[in-house]
């Protein structure tokens, strides 16, 4: 998991601060791979390479919001659903998050590894040294 606090005017001209926070359990990265021929990564890599713009945004803003949720007070539940999603892509907080992984490489690559889960760092770190 990984929480980003932001600071930001809010539509009435008070500067708020706030924390965010991004997580992908195990079974969503293991059904976000299997969900695309060759895997998620490698289409990934197919729109780097092409450099793909349009298409690589796109990933970028779902990437995020579906890992987008908000803790239960229990800390038992991540909840995501589409009320919670919605409210945080119409506030200036997703859009000071969403350019600052845009416009910054080593951001979004330390959003990508904060976001999955720990018992799956090892996983990820190997299949991206494999690559490369």
């Amino acid at each position: 998991m990984i929480k980003k606090t932001v600071t930001y005017t809010d539509l009435n001209g008070k500067e708020r601060t706030e924390t965010h926070y991004f997580h992908f359990y195990e079974s969503e990265i293991m059904e976000m791979e299997l969900s695309v021929e060759g895997g998620f990564a490698a289409r990934v890599q197919k729109m780097i390479d092409a450099q793909d713009q349009p298409s690589l945004i796109a990933v970028i803003k779902k990437f995020v919001l579906d890992a987008y949720g908000v803790k239960s007070d229990d800390g038992r539940q991540f909840i995501k659903n589409d009320a919670v999603r919605s409210a945080f892509v119409q506030s200036p907080a997703y859009s000071k998050i969403f350019m600052e992984l845009v416009l910054n490489d080593l951001v979004a690559a330390e959003f990508v590894k904060g976001v999955v889960p720990d018992d799956m760092q090892g996983k990820v770190a190997a299949a991206m040294v494999a690559k490369n």
